[in-house]
């Protein structure tokens, strides 16, 4: 004889009784994503200043490779780009960690 099953799905709940639904269930709110575009931006912005112009471009405006820039050193490129990268990671994380009020 075949052994019956004691439960099944008409006794657990009812569509009747479903608690419903909140009406955000989603993590991020607009405020959490303006400020991960914000962060976006100055790391975009960071590595725009990092790359700079006229690398590798002589005085006339050719590009050669052999020629050296001096302007790679310029205070732009080696301190606010860095900075300005390392401060749009930190609001990122702030944009992940942030909570709305509730």
């Amino acid at each position: 004889m075949a052994k019956k099953n004691k439960f099944s799905a008409d006794q657990f709940g009812s569509p009747a009784s479903a608690p419903t639904p909140k009406e955000n269930n989603f993590y991020f709110g607009k405020a959490n994503f303006k400020w991960m575009l914000i962060g976006l931006a100055c790391i975009i912005l960071g590595f725009v200043l990092m790359m700079g112009v006229d690398a590798n471009t002589t005085p006339e405006g050719k590009f050669d490779p052999n020629y050296w820039n001096e302007g790679i050193f310029s205070v732009v490129r080696i301190r606010i780009a860095p900075f300005l990268v390392i401060a749009g990671f930190v609001v990122q994380i702030y944009a992940i960690l942030k909570r709305d009020k509730k």
